[in-house]
């Protein structure tokens, strides 16, 4: 009789065994180098000077994420080596005198830069270290995580931040949640450090600083994230048909990777619903702008969802996808239940293909029940601590490891 091996937990072994692979030969690697350095009488080669921090961004979409802690850093005087992976990446153009910005080019040249560089602290939002081509470097002596979204870490792929030392948080499930993998996959405890979530502190302030969007008519803002559990992926067209059937004026702006992953259905539904009078599609590279002008969100499980709702204080409609949480570092916590589940709910609305045609009513009753604002006031508290803080206590956390693994360093020389 022949094994099947269901696609989902057949993703999830390959996964595994990647992971396991990865931890395989990262320590080989680290065996091979020590080899080196007692062959060499223990000094390794000094090419390259180790810098003390550098920050590694794969895509410039997440400048906003970095943005905060480098002006605190460069505020302090304290140099950054900025890695890009975007040629176009926002750092190149940003004027902070004490950041030093590298385009890593494509390809393999990125992982080759990245594997052999020599720094004492490296800040970086993209996960899966060890994983897949990205290694650590013999050259790092820490590697730390900020999220790029309020949300659950455990949403990564698997083993997403298992080989980094340390993670930035904002929120105690985050930590409970990373604590519960590493005892059931026997890891050493990371550290964990409580921030905050700087890029939301920035988006919050410009908001202060410029005020409400002048009076428009109501706009709906769809901020569909990519693939096929998201809302292009389920309702295609459809969304759009009954949106525009609301008479309100409608933005639409897909997820970045949308246009490399789906280009031929955006346009496709572009070239059906161009821009109009009514319908505006946008891309603009800061998203502050579109969230501030816009009345309610419809999205699926985007982590602008977090971003409207907590920093502009608006509802949001969303979908419940039936997601396959093979791929994904929440599989491992069986029976848990995912703290944005509980969350959405607080905030707004769930769109299902049963009240897909009742949707104009669905964004009446979250504009105007007051049970959503108290629970984004909840949310709010749970996964945004140390609202304001943000920037300086990264800078802190990367200042302190530095000056502590310098010292280290230094006692070992002695």
């Amino acid at each position: 009789m022949l094994l099947y091996i269901d696609p989902g937990t057949g993703s999830m072994l390959v996964t595994v065994l990647i992971g396991i692979a990865g931890a395989a030969v990262y320590a080989l690697r680290s065996r091979i180098m020590k080899m080196k350095l007692k062959i060499g009488g223990g000094k390794a080669k000094a090419d390259a000077q180790t810098v003390p921090f550098a920050v590694f961004s794969d895509n410039k979409r997440y400048f906003n994420v970095y943005e905060p802690v480098l002006r605190e850093m460069n505020a302090r005087g304290k140099p950054v080596l900025y890695l890009a992976a975007s040629e176009d990446d926002p750092v190149f153009d940003c004027g902070l005198e004490h950041v030093t910005a590298e385009y890593l080019g494509s390809g393999n040249r990125v992982f080759t830069r990245l594997n052999s560089l020599k720094a004492t602290v490296l800040l970086s939002t993209t996960p899966g270290l060890e994983v897949y081509q990205w290694k650590r470097s013999p050259g790092v002596a820490w590697y730390v995580h900020i999220p790029h979204a309020a949300s659950e870490i455990i949403l990564y792929r698997m083993f997403g931040i298992d080989y980094y030392d340390a993670v930035l948080l904002s929120g105690d499930y985050q930590a409970e949640d990373i604590r519960a993998l590493e005892a059931l996959r026997a890891l050493p405890p990371k550290e964990l450090r409580f921030i905050g979530i700087p890029y939301m502190d920035e988006m919050a302030r410009r908001l202060r600083c410029e005020g409400p969007a002048p009076a428009h008519p109501r706009t709906v803002l769809l901020a569909p994230s990519w693939g096929k559990s998201a809302l292009f992926g389920v309702y295609g067209a459809r969304i759009i048909e009954v949106l525009l059937a609301t008479g309100w004026h409608l933005i639409i702006r897909p997820h970045p990777h949308s246009f490399t992953v789906e280009r031929e259905l955006l346009e496709e539904l572009m070239a059906k619903y161009p821009d109009s009078q009514q319908l505006e599609w946008n891309r603009d590279r800061d998203n502050f702008e579109v969230l501030r002008r816009s009345d309610v969100l419809v999205s699926d499980f985007s982590g602008v969802i977090f971003d409207f709702t907590l920093v502009y204080d608006k509802p949001v409609i969303y979908t419940d996808p039936d997601i396959d949480l093979a791929p994904y570092d929440a599989w491992w916590l069986k029976g848990h239940t995912l703290w944005t589940a509980t969350a959405l709910p607080r905030l707004g609305l769930a769109l299902t293909e049963e009240n897909m045609e009742d949707l104009k009513a669905l964004i009446d009753r979250c504009l105007e029940d007051p049970r959503f604002a108290a629970g984004r006031r909840e949310v709010r508290a749970e996964t945004w601590k140390l609202a304001g803080e943000g920037a300086v206590r990264a800078a802190d956390y990367l200042c302190e490891c530095c000056a502590r693994l310098t010292r280290e360093k230094e006692a070992k020389k002695a």
